[in-house]
């Protein structure tokens, strides 16, 4: 084994060592070493990035993914959608719209790059696509209450009363809480 494979496999697994102690700024600089090493080594950059993010250093967290996408594109859809939400939760909805989409793109069964994209639009104003891509979302996950809350929401706020109180009653039947909520806050009886 040549002196580089010894090493990228040590600083991994010392990066694994200290994600399972809960010590996320060694397992960074660990991710970080194992990029001195391999720049654009696909493992080190999602990790690197995930722990950026749970250390809420989003920034560099975006940087890491967007290289990450850039020189693994068609790895995987979760690593757009990662870069996605990144950058989502950045405030950056026009950037982070195309990066959802590319995501769906390479799986478009992925439920919560829908979901996700469903809320980006609704922030850029696009609401008939946000309708449809929030209604793919509950095709997909028809039990999970978020696709549905954002769904009635984007129905009562452009005043389709009717569609809004079809999905509260729908939510009644095995999400209470969350179509009490619905109501409160939209008005709306079922």
């Amino acid at each position: 084994m040549s002196d580089d494979r010894f090493d990228y496999w040590r600083l991994k697994l010392r990066a694994l060592l200290w994600l399972l102690l809960g010590r996320l700024e060694a397992a960074a600089i660990a991710f970080g070493e194992m990029l001195a090493l391999r720049p654009d080594d696909a493992y080190a950059l999602a990790s690197r990035a995930h722990v950026l993010a749970q250390l809420g250093r989003r920034d560099e967290a975006i940087r890491d993914a967007q290289r990450l996408i850039s020189r693994h594109p068609t790895r995987s859809a979760a690593d757009w959608f990662n870069l996605a939400f990144l950058l989502e939760g950045a405030g950056r909805s026009a950037e982070a719209e195309p990066a959802f989409r590319r995501a769906l793109d390479l799986d478009p069964k992925l439920d919560r790059a829908w979901y996700g994209l469903g809320l980006v639009l609704i922030r850029l104003d696009r609401v008939d696509e946000a309708i449809a891509a929030l209604k793919r979302n509950t095709e997909l996950q028809p039990m999970s209450p978020y696709g549905w809350y954002q769904l009635a929401r984007v129905y009562a706020d452009r005043h389709d009363a009717d569609e809004a109180r079809k999905i509260i009653r729908h939510l009644q039947g095995f999400e209470p809480q969350v179509a009490t909520q619905l109501q409160r806050e939209t008005g709306l009886a079922p």
